[in-house]
């Protein structure tokens, strides 16, 4: 889970639960509930978690709407609960209103790529560093074929290329979303494409040929 940092984060209402506070958020482009950092007191937090698994009957709530420092009101679907994990701890515990817990709420693919569906998604520090290295390990762990170390520039680029590994548009907080979403078999035929034009080799020298990576269709 997210660390802190020595600077302060901006904490965000939720407007349908105005004793929760959030201090990250992660959407994909439909606004769909990827990841949610919470902070509130423990009933507070008992009584949120009981409203998602109502969804839409009554007090139930299948999304709510994050309000920005700058006043706008976003709207985050919940999606499919049976897809969401959480992680909780307690912080505070002396306080004037009682402990506070911290929450997180994420899907199950931030933490296990989906094998069945070659899909998963990374949470990553919005840091400005390059993370190269991570986003290969996931590609690697969710691929079902077999991918070589020296070809990781090459493939990344033809992934990004072909909208299988994207970055996620909404993100409030410290951390940015990243989705991996792998057509298999159109994948299996770029990389044999690669592969018979020379760009990717069975040896490291092969692939360090000079060979401009083509465009697959």
């Amino acid at each position: 889970m997210p660390t802190s940092s020595s600077s302060p984060q901006p904490l965000y209402h939720i407007d349908e639960c105005p004793d929760l506070m959030a201090d990250g958020c992660v959407a994909d482009e439909n606004g769909t509930l990827i990841f949610l950092s919470l902070w509130a007191r423990d009933t507070a937090v008992q009584e949120f978690l009981a409203r998602l698994t109502l969804g839409r009957t009554d007090q139930g709530l299948d999304r709510f709407h994050l309000i920005t420092d700058q006043g706008a009101s976003v709207p985050i679907c919940i999606g499919n609960v049976d897809h969401l994990e959480k992680r909780s701890t307690r912080a505070f515990r002396r306080t004037l209103f009682g402990s506070m817990v911290h929450l997180w709420l994420f899907d199950t693919r931030c933490v296990k790529p989906n094998k069945a569906t070659a899909s998963a998604l990374a949470l990553l520090p919005s840091d400005g560093l390059d993370h190269t290295e991570r986003l290969w390990a996931l590609v690697r762990e969710t691929c079902p074929l077999p991918l070589l170390d020296h070809w990781r520039d090459a493939v990344l680029a033809l992934l990004q290329s072909q909208e299988m590994l994207t970055r996620l548009p909404f993100a409030l907080g410290r951390l940015e979303g990243h989705r991996l979403n792998l057509d298999v078999p159109a994948l299996t035929t770029a990389l044999g494409d690669l592969i018979r034009c020379g760009t990717l080799g069975v040896a490291q020298d092969e692939s360090e040929s000079g060979k401009p990576l083509r465009r697959v269709a």
